[in-house]
């Protein structure tokens, strides 16, 4: 079945989601009327007090469009050609995921577009992923010129790009001051991989430390999410994600996040590997704290195990540092880190980077992949790498998260009853809610704003690191609307 795609045209500048050209004619959408009414509002505030009516509802107006607002967005209807097209292709597509409406064919920095031709902020970045805004246009310049050059060719031969994004890693990661003994980078294509490699690598310092073999324990922590994969989920210690696939790989004990007092019974000379988010993500935006890590580290140094740190979705400047672990002294650094999301902008790739002790460890052999390495996405990492851990872009992200966390301290003076703390760092935020965040989530995608959840009633916030201060305070209003359609404010 053939779709028709929107034709995209200047139009006056509605509000997102409003009134859109399509294919040569306006779509007004159910909000239309509602800017028609704004529009005659504001013709109404402007007209002089003597040409006014007795009566003239003008701040209830106001009260209207700007505090009850109507959703411009609607989900797409089931005899859309949004709905047509889903219908024709869910049946070949393994049930994994349960998704909205909106088809998304076409975006631009912050903004998505769906196959309705209606617009989205999007407060998600593809989960962490996009930080340099979608369809960003230097990053498309690269693809199109790598494709045309060299785009595979295996690891059996040397490229150009998997060791010039190898080095440049290791050198940004010092430059900025975070693990200081890092050396070398193994490169793979997701943060399943990253981790499955770091696990991997762990099990091999385990084997060369002690041969006899007893060394082959990994900790993980409440709350986390390593991937999906059987070692990484094996580290996710979530019921939801475990149990379908039960029995997990033995020997993964799961310890209490920021808990000091239980790192000497939970480590001990038979782990070879720990592995932790130095903020989770998934987990609901908790951050480790400091005295936590130091005592984590420093256990670990103790029993000569390796001490991973899941960056994947902390990592790469998004929370101000280009890795979230570079406010600890050194002596909490790890010897594994791992990355991905970000480091693709949406191209996939992932690594692995390792001290010098670890990796003399692994040998020829030991580890390897078919895709991992490839001109194309290491080409586009080590563009993408050299722009994230440019200081004055990481200044800006701490400036939006000023930004940011100012609109939650008004949202909870307005929802005291509903809204909780704000966790998390740079552009890695949770808004603690104490009801269920599904029907506020569906309200803002209604609204043109995209947002998604972790952890327990936790709204997470992870939008592109190039997000401006404008669409930052038009997302909060739309949010604000989103929670008043399902809570009364106080």
């Amino acid at each position: 079945m053939a779709y028709r795609l929107p034709i995209r045209a200047a139009t006056k500048a509605f509000p997102r989601g409003v009134a859109r050209i399509v294919n040569g004619s306006r779509n007004y959408s159910a909000d239309a009327a509602a800017w028609n009414l704004a529009e005659s509002t504001k013709a109404a505030s402007e007209s002089p007090e003597s040409e006014r009516k007795p009566g003239d509802p003008l701040q209830s107006m106001k009260n209207q469009i700007y505090d009850d607002f109507v959703a411009p967005n609607p989900d797409p209807a089931p005899d859309s050609e949004s709905a047509a097209m889903v219908n024709e292709h869910l049946p070949y597509m393994v049930a994994t995921y349960s998704r909205p409406g909106p088809v998304f064919i076409q975006g631009k920095g912050d903004i998505l577009y769906d196959l309705e031709d209606r617009s989205y902020l999007d407060f998600t970045a593809g989960i962490a992923v996009n930080s340099l805004g979608h369809c960003d246009p230097r990053v498309a310049r690269i693809v199109a010129s790598q494709a045309q050059t060299l785009v595979h060719a295996s690891n059996l031969y040397y490229n150009q790009w998997t060791g010039e994004l190898s080095k440049l890693l290791v050198e940004k990661t010092l430059e900025a001051g975070c693990m200081h003994e890092v050396a070398s980078a193994f490169i793979c294509n997701s943060g399943s991989e990253a981790n499955e490699a770091a696990i991997k690598f762990a099990r091999k310092v385990g084997k060369v430390v002690d041969p006899s073999g007893e060394k082959y324990e990994m900790v993980s922590f409440t709350g986390a999410f390593h991937g999906r994969t059987m070692g990484s989920l094996s580290a996710t210690p979530n019921p939801k994600y475990q149990k379908p696939f039960s029995p997990m790989v033995p020997g993964f004990k799961v310890g209490t996040y920021n808990d000091v007092e239980g790192i000497n019974d939970l480590v001990t000379e038979k782990t070879c590997g720990v592995i932790i988010e130095p903020i989770q993500g998934e987990g609901g935006v908790n951050v480790a704290k400091e005295e936590f890590l130091v005592a984590l580290a420093k256990r670990c140094r103790e029993m000569g195990t390796v001490l991973i740190y899941d960056e994947i979705q902390c990592g790469l400047s998004r929370t101000g540092t280009l890795w979230a672990h570079g406010n600890l002294p050194t002596e909490a650094h790890p010897d594994i880190l791992t990355t991905a999301k970000a480091l693709g902008n949406g191209f996939p790739i992932g690594a692995t980077l390792v001290t010098k002790d670890v990796a003399d460890k692994i040998k020829v052999g030991d580890h390897g992949t078919t895709f991992g390495g490839n001109p194309l996405a290491c080409r586009v990492a080590h563009h993408i790498v050299l722009r994230l851990a440019n200081p004055k872009l990481q200044q800006r992200v701490l400036d939006k998260e000023k930004l940011f966390v100012e609109e939650f301290e008004w949202l909870r003076k307005q929802f005291p009853e509903t809204i909780g703390e704000v966790r998390g760092r740079g552009l890695l935020l949770g808004l603690q809610l104490t009801v269920d965040p599904t029907p506020i989530v569906t309200a803002a995608r209604e609204r043109g704003l995209l947002v998604i959840t972790c952890g327990t009633n936790t709204l997470r916030f992870v939008p592109a690191l190039t997000v401006s201060g404008r669409n930052i305070r038009d997302g909060m209003k739309a949010l604000r609307h989103a929670i008043r359609t399902n809570v009364k404010p106080e």
